[in-house]
């Protein structure tokens, strides 16, 4: 296999290692809140299974009852049998029918409590940000929580309903197989030999050849199966990545290109299911040889008594039906092998998942540190003895301490290079990796608008009131700030659904970005170039705007026109000295008061 577990080396871990992660996370859905509903239903199957292996021995016992009056001619007899298997069928129906609620109902169940897991720590403390920022980090955790996840679900569901059948089977049938088969007495060379339990020997002999072999010629499976996943996860990334790129990719007539990064990713792809496709063939081998000889074998091993007067036709059909349930039984890896495989390979990506997640809180990429985050006692930002560094150790910022009080206004400046966005990525939490400590009031929002503002697809409505829901807000609200920063012709367009991050300008996208400040009022907002599509008396209106809406926010900005710098209050610059170290100092800054301006009060109306 190509993947490993976070934290190992040199190839894939252990099976073993493999299954006690994947009992010990996926388990949990039979503790705690789901503990009732899972037992429930792992117990309600389990009674099914049982009811359908006594609806399996029933057929069985019927089967020789109406061979024999066939072989009796008895008529009667066989009418009478006739007459009953109906009732029999509906018993196998109606079994069946509690089988298929109970396991899937179980199946959804038990992935929904899985996804929800994942999903929690994916998210939680920005975990999907970090693994996206590590080097060599894990690629596609998206397929494997929607995916994999189903894939290590599902089969096993039924894996498991099939082993314990098979146990249950191989312990009914075989009881059948020892009395009806009875002992083989048969002379060979002149000598007398007897077998005890002749039909169970043979059963047994039988299955435990086919089984012991399929490991040995489909023991590679498994880590076929996990490149090929790895592979078509690869192949749906490129696609979704194109699609994202188009318009970038046709202005610089990129097509090309585009097309022959997708076959190569492709002929990885297809390399890697020719070997699953290799590995099927030679499983097949096998599989197709059993199919063939289990049906026959046990009539051949019954023939001497049958021919001998020992044996009716119906105890033959009866043992020879016998034997195939004990055969399946026994040969159940034969027969699951490569759904075991499959099974086994999505599992390992899961917990490789699992394991990165867990990681990624407390491990320095790239041996860089990561910065300490914690709440601040007061209102205030807190920095302190804080170094921002890349992943690759290279120091951007040597040095910064300061505190920020809810009403600051504060510009940052410095040449380009000197790590200004760094800064304020550190402060949202967006950048990682350092030392020093900063603290953030508890609950606080932090809002941090790019020159480049993304905006999700959905309704316009509800992006201006992201994250806190469109029910969060009023329409008038919302209409209102749209106007206030220069964008009311899209009222219109507020219920409208669109990919809104290639339907709007780059200046439309960045009045959506500020009129969901004005909307959701958050305590911290940072502005990195947040009014570069607009002009000078539009920059200093808007910083206006924003600073009589949001009178207790901390405002920290980057750049802008000479006239924006002088509505700050406080003025920090991020400065290299002659031994080339840079650090935050604050210079002074006189604040000019801002114009009056009606406040744009929220609240659903």
């Amino acid at each position: 296999m190509t993947s490993t577990l976070a934290g190992e080396t040199g190839g894939a871990p252990p099976r073993a290692q493999v299954l006690r992660k994947y009992a010990r996370f996926s388990g949990g859905f039979w503790r705690g809140a789901t503990a009732r509903m899972a037992i429930g239903l792992t117990i309600g199957l389990a009674i099914f299974l049982i009811l359908r292996l006594g609806v399996d021995v029933g057929m069985n016992r019927w089967s020789r009852w109406f061979f024999d009056a066939l072989e009796r001619r008895d008529a009667t007899v066989a009418a009478v049998a006739a007459l009953a298997f109906p009732a029999l069928v509906l018993c196998v129906a109606a079994v069946g029918v509690g089988i298929i609620w109970m396991r899937e109902t179980l199946q959804v169940r038990w992935r929904e409590w899985c996804t929800a897991r994942l999903l929690d720590r994916w998210l939680e403390g920005k975990r999907f940000y970090r693994m996206r920022l590590s080097r060599g980090g894990m690629a596609n955790p998206e397929y494997r929580i929607s995916d994999d996840v189903r894939m290590a679900t599902e089969p096993l569901t039924d894996l498991a309903i099939g082993l314990f059948t098979a146990l249950l089977t191989a312990s009914a049938f075989v009881a059948i197989l020892w009395t009806v088969g009875g002992d083989l007495n048969i002379t060979l060379g002149g000598a007398d030999l007897h077998v005890p339990a002749f039909m169970v020997i043979g059963a047994v002999i039988y299955g435990v050849v086919v089984s012991a072999l399929m490991p040995l010629i489909g023991g590679s499976l498994a880590g076929a199966v996990a490149t090929k996943n790895e592979a078509e996860a690869r192949f749906r990334f490129d696609l979704l990545n194109l699609r994202e790129s188009a318009e970038s990719i046709v202005l610089s007539q990129g097509e090309a290109h585009g097309r022959k990064k997708l076959a190569a990713t492709y002929t990885a792809l297809a390399s890697a299911w020719l070997r699953v496709v290799g590995q099927h063939a030679r499983v097949t081998w096998l599989t197709n040889a059993n199919t063939a000889m289990a049906p026959v074998f046990p009539l051949v091993l019954a023939a001497p008594k049958y021919l001998a007067g020992e044996l009716t036709l119906g105890e033959v059909m009866q043992l020879a039906s016998a034997f195939a349930q004990v055969q399946i039984a026994i040969a159940w890896l034969v027969d699951h092998y490569t759904r075991v495989a499959e099974w086994f390979a999505s599992a390992q990506r899961v917990i490789e998942l699992v394991d990165e997640l867990d990681a990624s809180d407390g491990r320095a990429q790239g041996g860089a540190p990561l910065i300490s985050r914690n709440h601040a006692d007061g209102p205030g930002v807190e920095i302190e003895g804080l170094k921002l560094v890349r992943p690759s150790g290279e120091i951007v910022v040597t040095k910064a301490d300061a505190r920020f009080e809810p009403g600051d206004r504060i510009i940052l400046s410095g040449p380009a290079g000197v790590g200004k966005s760094s800064l304020l990525r550190a402060i949202s939490g967006l950048w990682l990796w350092g030392e020093g400590e900063i603290r953030i009031p508890r609950d606080c929002a932090i809002a941090y608008v790019a020159s480049h503002s993304a905006l999700h697809s959905g309704r316009l409505g509800e992006i201006l009131s992201f994250p806190e829901g469109a029910d969060a807000h009023s329409s008038a609200h919302r209409l209102r700030a749209l106007e206030a920063c220069g964008a009311g012709h899209l009222a219109e367009r507020l219920d409208v659904i669109d990919n809104w991050d290639q339907a709007l300008s780059a200046r439309e996208k960045q009045c959506v970005a500020l009129a969901r400040l004005l909307v959701t009022q958050p305590r911290i907002v940072i502005l990195e170039d947040a009014f570069s599509c607009f002009g000078a008396a539009e920059q200093i209106a808007l910083f206006d705007l924003l600073a009589c809406q949001l009178p207790d926010a901390i405002l920290m900005t980057t750049g802008g026109v000479a006239g924006l710098a002088d509505l700050h209050s406080r003025r920090f610059v991020l400065e290299r000295n002659e031994a080339g170290e840079v650090h935050l100092i604050e210079r002074g800054a006189e604040r000019r008061s801002v114009r009056e301006t009606q406040l744009i009060t929220g609240g659903n109306e």
